[in-house]
């Protein structure tokens, strides 16, 4: 049998291990937990979800929603489990992250063609790569610091990075239901959301407390770079005192019962696991400090007696310049043999990360067994995404996976059908191209 080493036991990694395996690949996965963890990672399972417990809209006319439909039919493990442990969240697929997690390792641990081996790789040379057919690199961008260091090296002087942020978790016991109440924006009726309404008063007040609050600056050498769709909840409040009013705490679709009105503004709590004991604050990724973000979240009307199960807290995510040091097999232009998979290579998200793995996945059986698997092409989601990662840019950053990356329409479409137009095509190329490949019948 071919072999290869994966490094990290991630989304990606998993995946990619996955899908190797099915073709009938030996896998070493080398996963450094729970001899090691990373600053942000808590648990000792495999695909850990360490920000939030959402994948995001389900809806097939979006790109992410999309990219979900291409990986069921490409037999993603991540998709799999998702399916398996999800939990209400509207429009959104959102998981049991503890469940997701014991699933996603059950299945990796249970496939005869993998070996699971829990010991921490700090370098691109390690001697465990030796007799190896190919080395698949998926620590994340949270890679321990002497193998990022050492991919560094070899790739050279091209490391980037943005700052990443965790939302805050509350116990259900903890919230003031008096205050609090079920509802959805967009599917009236649902319960999948749990909203804490504020008035104009309440609001402004609250905004002011996020710009006072004391901060985790960044050490000397690294500077202040966000990612635009993750953005800390205090950095949006800099950007103008009704930023949030219009983003994440938008009221729009939402009635408090108490009074029959819409709320001046609304933060919404998602439930973390199936038994709904336990909420993760909607969009409030944050940098504050402990004990502040104790004090002003809770300000927040409902969460007065607010009992924190995880506080936020921020990381530095790395990540290569993809066009520049990766190959389109996302092999290292520098080291061949070796490859990149997840969000190290440029792409965000939790789906986009998994996707990347399972791709390569895909494309390293096929090279391993003497064939050619060619690329999605550009005007699918996952396509999109690789084409993205070969797109020069002045300032290359990560991405999620969305419309713009994809293709012009060639044609004038009015705005409100456009995306229905982008996601029908969509479908329609990955289907031809997955009845070519012999993904589908």
């Amino acid at each position: 049998m071919k072999k290869v080493v994966i490094v990290g036991g991630g989304l990606a990694g998993c995946d990619c291990a996955w899908t190797l395996a099915r073709a009938g690949v030996a896998v070493e996965l080398y996963e450094m937990k729970p001899e090691k963890h990373s600053e942000a990672h808590t648990e000792d399972g495999l695909a850990e979800l360490i920000c939030s417990n959402s994948f995001r809209s389900d809806e097939p006319v979006t790109g992410v929603g999309l990219l979900k439909n291409e990986m069921r039919t490409l037999g993603s493990l991540v998709m799999e489990a998702a399916e398996a442990t999800r939990v209400p969240a509207g429009k959104a697929l959102a998981v049991d992250r503890t469940l997701f997690s014991e699933y996603v390792t059950r299945r990796i641990e249970e496939h005869p063609n993998i070996t699971v081996i829990h010991k921490e790789i700090d370098s691109v040379d390690a001697p465990e790569f030796a007799g190896a057919d190919r080395v698949v690199i998926a620590a994340g961008p949270l890679a321990s610091e002497s193998l990022t260091q050492s991919l560094m090296q070899a790739v050279g002087d091209n490391s980037l990075y943005f700052y990443d942020a965790i939302a805050p978790i509350v116990s259900r016991e903890s919230i003031d239901f008096d205050k609090a109440f079920w509802g959805s924006r967009w599917m009236p009726g649902d319960e999948d959301y749990l909203n804490c309404p504020m008035n104009e008063e309440e609001y402004k007040a609250f905004v002011a407390a996020l710009l006072e609050g004391e901060k985790v600056q960044p050490r000397e050498f690294e500077k202040k770079i966000h990612f635009e769709g993750c953005l800390p909840v205090e950095v949006m409040a800099e950007r103008g005192e009704m930023t949030l009013a219009f983003g994440p705490l938008k009221p729009v679709g939402l009635e408090d019962p108490r009074t029959g009105e819409r709320p001046f503004a609304v933060v919404q709590l998602r439930a973390e696991n199936r038994e709904k004991t336990a909420f993760n604050l909607v969009g409030f990724q944050t940098k504050l400090k402990y004990p502040e973000q104790k004090r002003i979240f809770r300000m927040i009307p409902g969460l007065e007696n607010a009992e924190f199960l995880r506080l936020g807290s921020i990381h530095r995510n790395t990540y290569v310049n993809a066009p520049e040091v990766l190959n389109p097999d996302l092999s290292l232009k520098a080291r061949p043999e070796m490859h990149l998979a997840g969000q190290i290579t440029g792409v965000e998200g939790y789906l986009e990360s998994a996707a990347c793995g399972l791709w390569l996945g895909l494309s390293l059986a096929a090279t391993l067994g003497d064939r050619v698997v060619p690329e999605p092409p550009a005007q699918t989601a996952l396509g999109a995404l690789l084409r993205h990662l070969r797109t020069e840019a002045k300032k290359f950053q990560p991405s999620n996976v969305h419309f713009g990356l994809m293709p012009g329409l060639g044609k004038r479409i009015p705005k409100k059908l456009r995306k229905e137009a982008y996601a029908k095509r969509a479908a329609e190329v990955f289907d031809v191209w997955a009845r070519e490949q012999g993904f589908r019948e």
